[in-house]
């Protein structure tokens, strides 16, 4: 095996399919959307070369692009900072809850597995600010006055978003977690216990440094998740009101199928490439170290 690796050709045409694939399915997309961002089309007929006025129209002048840019950003901020440690704590005390572990467990993942459509329009009755249940529940326990217009208030509805994609994606951070958890052999736990620590340190000083490749693997996950995140808004309010939940997959598709801005639609697809590639360069950067095994 190491004297057929050593020869090049036979490496090449290992590695030639695959190849293929990523340069067709991958790079020539990309570049593609790279010239058609360098013109006026509008996906039928001719079209222009504009040069470069599409990309600094993004650059400079669109301020929703970069408001759908920074809802991304709060989004993942959001995920890491309150669902993630809310999925670690739950986590462990699924991994503690005897014989109900396997019940807690599927009743958490249920949100994840149910069709998006669903819990979108799900959200949106309960956000409804005539008979919603939301603000049924306030009225019923004599907070009438903290009943709002949940998605159709500016100030609310990007909150409102949030709260639904942490809550559709809390059960897969729970089962990452989890997952990493079990794998953590037993034989640690009992010798911190041995060793004097407490509950509290036990898994501060042991239990989350262990965790921290499957910490890594999360937060790429929610990364990804919340740069692309488009399903959930275009089904609950479609970038409104006034572009308050706008996120820029869904500003992307509106661009370039209902205003039918092909070129500029392109334009946006290069640059948020872009800064997704820089995001993943700082990613790595930060998870550069390694971690000890166990």
């Amino acid at each position: 095996m190491h004297k057929l690796l050593s020869n090049r050709i036979t490496v090449f045409w290992l590695v030639a399919p695959g190849l293929f694939l990523f340069l067709f399915m991958v790079c020539f997309p990309i570049a593609m959307s790279g010239y058609y961002g360098t013109t006026n089309w509008k996906g039928i007929g001719s079209y222009e070369f504009v040069g470069l006025t599409n990309y600094t129209n993004i650059l400079f002048h669109d301020a929703v692009f970069w408001r759908s840019l920074w809802h991304a950003l709060l989004l993942l901020a959001a995920t890491l900072l309150i669902q993630h440690p809310i999925a670690l704590f739950f986590s462990i005390l699924v991994m503690h809850s005897g014989r109900f572990e396997k019940l807690f467990r599927a009743i958490f993942f249920i949100p994840a597995v149910i069709s998006i459509v669903v819990t979108s329009k799900m959200w949106v009755s309960v956000f409804h600010p005539n008979y919603g249940m939301l603000n049924k529940i306030l009225d019923g326990i004599g907070l009438s006055a903290w009943k709002q217009d949940w998605l159709g208030d500016p100030q609310l509805a990007i909150w409102s978003i949030i709260v639904v994609v942490m809550w559709q994606g809390f059960g897969y951070a729970l089962l990452l977690y989890y997952a990493g958890l079990q794998g953590i052999p037993k034989d640690l736990y009992e010798a911190a216990e041995l060793d004097g620590a407490g509950r509290i340190s036990l898994y501060t000083k042991v239990v989350i440094p262990l965790l921290t490749p499957m910490v890594r693997v999360a937060v790429v996950i929610a990364v990804t998740a919340c740069l692309k995140q488009m399903e959930t808004v275009f089904l609950m309010t479609n970038g409104g009101p006034v572009n308050t939940t706008q996120f820029v997959g869904n500003y992307l598709y509106k661009t370039a199928f209902s205003s039918s801005l092909y070129g500029y639609g392109n334009a946006i697809s290069v640059v948020f490439v872009i800064i997704c590639l820089i995001i993943t360069v700082v990613m790595n950067k930060a998870f550069k170290k390694d971690v000890g095994e166990f």
